[in-house]
């Protein structure tokens, strides 16, 4: 596979650095390793308590892709690929050193990241406190519920992409975002249009 001219526009281009990757060009994979490192070890860190494994984790990814980067899809989503190669490095993990219960998969542990969502919604010192409240309210969302959630939100990844990265169906990943938001529905006491914002940005 020929490899495309990596130019200032296309830098942030997921796309043509993984092709260029599997074209065996080094800077392409040096370029995806600096711009997806850093949020694919908090999404480890939301994973596992454990730092240092949790970075091991990631740095496999990559030398995965590496190594094996001429037989890696053309078309898959980059930032999907990785987030989703994150998630089975930490449950062979957890299982592996017996971190927590012997399992194969990640569905029983606790989601640790903790939204924060203010700086988008804040508008005035009077919405601090009710966006406050809502912040603990996702917080105490089910593991799952929070982690699709987090994926929506943070990550930017469609239903399809969230179903394939947690293992379920289409209609079960959409059922955890909707089951997500009734819950926040069913306690929240302040204005309904943060929560409009909030679906907005997740729908």
């Amino acid at each position: 596979m020929k490899s495309q001219t990596i130019t200032k526009v296309d830098i942030l281009d997921d796309s043509i650095l993984w092709n260029n990757l599997k074209a065996g060009d080094e800077k392409a994979f040096s370029l995806l390793f600096e711009k997806h490192y850093a949020h694919l070890v908090r999404y480890g860190n939301s994973l596992s308590s454990f730092t240092e494994k949790v970075q091991d984790c990631v740095q496999d990814v990559f030398t995965d892709i590496w190594v094996y980067r001429e037989t890696l899809d053309d078309s898959v989503v980059v930032k999907a690929y990785m987030l989703s190669s994150v998630r089975k490095r930490i449950a062979r993990l957890h299982e592996r050193d017996h971190i927590f219960r012997k399992t194969t998969t990640i569905d029983s542990i606790e989601f640790l990241f903790d939204f924060s969502i203010e700086h988008q919604l804040i508008v005035d010192e009077e919405t601090f406190g009710k966006v406050s409240h809502l912040n603990k309210l996702l917080n105490s969302l089910p593991a799952r519920q929070k982690e699709a959630l987090y994926l929506r939100y943070n990550e930017g990844l469609n239903v399809e992409q969230i179903a394939d990265m947690l293992n379920v169906n289409y209609q079960s990943a959409n059922n955890l975002l909707h089951r997500a938001l009734l819950n926040l529905r069913k306690e929240w006491k302040g204005n309904i249009s943060l929560l409009v914002l909030l679906s907005s940005s997740l729908f």
